[in-house]
């Protein structure tokens, strides 16, 4: 459930602060960072509206407003920005880290959602991960006669387009949607070809770690840690899978991280900073002794945006394969 909480949230609690890929020194800056805004398409669709459509968590939902929309993660709030519909968004969770949604009053920290405070903004819409939590809160809002549409959480580059879709056919712009999922599908696969030309010979090894130092909490990665196809995507293995970790996370100890081998480490840009940047991280018991901490070869993405899997996720991919593969690993 760590996983699907990481992607659904970007990490909420530390991801309102800006990026800090670049803390500390080696490989960790940056050379291709995120944009801080997102893109809208160009023209701003008109919602068609009611609409009823099936939530991930087996409910139909008929939407008969969209005028207040709220929606409970980061990532769902760059979806409904994305397609052209941020003037409609009241509210934002603490993971929607992007400029056009900087001034929205927060009303939700992912499995921290406050019922008053959400019903306070008098929704159309809301628009929950099916990670939201708590349930009571959500039961609440629901109570209160207010639609709320579940979305499958985000596990890696193929939920892309499902999610964009949801949304779309709830907002009542389907066609927006097939436009944004198209996009954003032909930019990532525009990357991905590019890798092609720059991962020469044996795939780097690449471990993901989660981090936070402020709460002595130091996990790797595995099979189901969600990021699993953006490292794949980038010309890499992952490495915490590959060596046979089968829970989404695993505390870090010296022989998980010997038998990982990682040739480079992805984190979120705030964990790095939470342990004192790379400096810090090598100091984490087994991480210098790794290919990784020795090259001190550290990709570093911003929290609120590393596994959204959405309308941004092609920038992500761009980043962490130009940080793996070197400033000029991609067009």
């Amino acid at each position: 459930m760590l996983a699907l909480t990481l992607a659904a949230t970007g990490c909420a609690g530390s991801a309102e602060a800006e990026s800090d890929a670049g803390t500390g020194s080696g490989a960790a800056a940056a050379t291709d960072p995120v944009a801080d805004r997102v893109e809208p398409l160009a023209k701003t669709p008109e919602p068609k509206l009611p609409v009823t459509v099936r939530s991930a968590d087996g409910e139909q939902v008929t939407v008969e407003r969209a005028e207040r929309v709220v929606p409970l993660s980061g990532s769902l709030s760059e979806i409904v920005f994305t397609l052209g519909l941020g003037d409609r968004v009241v509210a934002r969770d603490v993971t929607a880290t992007f400029e056009q949604a900087a001034r929205l009053p927060v009303v939700t920290r992912g499995h921290d959602v406050s019922a008053e405070s959400v019903l306070s903004l008098r929704p159309d819409l809301v628009i929950a991960e099916t990670t939201t939590g708590p349930e009571e809160a959500v039961d609440q809002i629901r109570a209160a006669g207010v639609p709320v549409l579940f979305v499958e959480a985000a596990g890696g580059l193929d939920d892309v387009g499902p999610r964009i879709r949801a949304v779309a056919d709830a907002l009542g712009v389907p066609a927006a949607g097939t436009e944004l999922t198209q996009r954003s599908e032909d930019r990532i696969a525009a990357v991905r070809e590019d890798v092609e030309d720059v991962a020469h010979g044996d795939r780097p090894r690449v471990a993901f770690l989660y981090l936070r130092g402020s709460a002595s909490v130091y996990l790797i990665g595995g099979k189901d840690s969600g990021a699993g196809s953006l490292i794949e995507a980038a010309g890499a293995v992952d490495a915490g899978a590959a060596s046979g970790l089968e829970k989404d996370f695993t505390a870090i100890t010296s022989e998980a991280l010997v038998k990982a081998a990682p040739d480079a480490i992805l984190v979120m840009s705030k964990g790095l900073e939470s342990v004192g940047g790379v400096d810090g991280l090598v100091k984490i018991p087994g991480v210098a002794q790794t290919p990784a901490g020795l090259d001190r070869r550290i990709v570093s993405v911003e929290d609120g945006v590393l596994l959204n899997y959405g309308p941004r996720t092609d920038q992500v991919l761009k980043s962490v394969v130009a940080q793996l593969h070197g400033e000029d690993g991609v067009r």
